[in-house]
């Protein structure tokens, strides 16, 4: 099974363009059901229902696993036998005659505007400050995923038209937008940073690391997390809050959902419609904020 697992890997990196932290979660999942064949003495190509059901019960029991990280486990080895099946090792797949446990719907988090502006202000004048505020600004801009975000070449830019053409899932292609902020903010990188950054090595991706690498996921993360140390903000800021916020607050500024949709870049309108239940109670509090009957008034 080790063979067919590398290769699995090697496919969803280099085809389908699935992301680091996709691909490690993938890869985790593949190797605890690898470790659980070999222990039942179960051949992976002959796995049956009865087998996937003592599995899902293994997970829930002796793992003891949350409904979500068993959905996950379940969707890593559904999308493996499809590759297998493509590729005509298998004949069927197994796990398409298995339902994922239902997970309990979880809102995203998003920061606060005035966040945000916390966070950019931290950006001093440096090669690595002007680095980071560009960083800053073009994810807050463009709702980009880290992925695309860190795969981002400088032909892609178009900051005459305020637009980058950016790579997503499935190697699908699409267009994201920037305001002023960011034009001036990636023109300034441009100018003042990235070559001093890049040193002596050459790149054509848009964003270089502080010893003139190319940034990686974990790189943003480690960016994000010392940017907050250095704030007066308690909160957890991950790459992907950036998504949450962008999507958040244009459609609490009257954006419609199936623009938001394709800005995102979501196949799905249901993957956009759970930014709807933010923005309701966005609408909630504004409405208990403002109406005169809902206001607080001295008796």
């Amino acid at each position: 099974m080790r063979e067919y697992v590398d290769n699995y890997i090697n496919y969803i990196r280099t085809i389908r363009n699935y992301s680091d932290y996709t691909e490690t979660n993938y890869l985790l999942d593949l190797d605890d059901y690898e470790d659980y064949l070999k222990v039942h003495r179960i051949n992976f190509k002959n796995v049956s229902y009865q087998d996937i059901i003592k599995y899902n019960k293994y997970l829930k029991e002796e793992k003891e696993l949350s409904a979500n990280s068993i959905a996950r486990h379940l969707s890593s080895l559904r999308s493996f036998y499809n590759y297998l099946l493509h590729e005509n090792v298998i004949n069927t797949n197994p796990f398409k005659l298995i339902n994922s446990p239902k997970k309990p719907q979880k809102l995203p988090n998003y920061m606060k505007y005035n966040e945000f502006e916390e966070m950019i202000n931290t950006c001093d004048d440096t090669p690595l400050g002007i680095r980071n505020r560009c960083l800053l600004e073009t994810l807050f801009a463009t709702g980009a995923r880290i992925g695309e975000l860190i795969n981002i070449k400088l032909n892609d830019l178009d900051l005459s038209n305020k637009e980058i053409r950016v790579l997503g899932k499935g190697n699908k292609e699409r267009i994201v937008y920037l305001n002023e902020h960011a034009v001036d903010s990636i023109n300034d990188y441009l100018n003042n940073s990235r070559d001093i950054l890049l040193a002596n090595n050459r790149s054509d991706k848009l964003f270089i690391n502080h010893i003139g690498g190319e940034l990686t996921t974990r790189g943003v993360r480690t960016i994000l997390d010392m940017i907050i140390k250095k704030s007066s903000l308690s909160i957890k800021v991950t790459p992907h809050m950036f998504r949450h916020t962008f999507a958040t607050m244009l459609l609490n500024e009257g954006c419609d959902l199936k623009s938001v949709q394709e800005l995102l870049g979501h196949v799905n309108m249901s993957t956009t419609q759970i930014y709807t239940h933010l923005t309701s109670d966005y609408i909630k509090e504004m409405y208990l904020h403002t109406h005169p009957r809902s206001k607080n008034t001295d008796k």
